[in-house]
């Protein structure tokens, strides 16, 4: 029966590289999901009253 050592500790630095990707990562997400309302809003504020209203929204609704 072979018995087999492993090391199960992350290299120096490897916690902190993986926890400032993840920041970087994060604030991508964030700044595509804000582009994605910004341009929802404007699509939106397009829309007449009567249109607004078909789709169950108000003009308040959009801000």
């Amino acid at each position: 029966m072979a018995f087999a050592v492993t090391n199960t500790q992350a290299p120096l630095g490897a916690v902190a590289t993986l926890h400032f990707v993840d920041r970087i990562l994060n604030l991508k997400d964030s700044a595509v999901a804000w582009n994605e309302a910004r341009v929802s809003r404007k699509i939106l504020s397009r829309l007449s009253a009567d249109q607004l209203q078909d789709i169950g929204l108000t003009r308040a609704d959009l801000f």
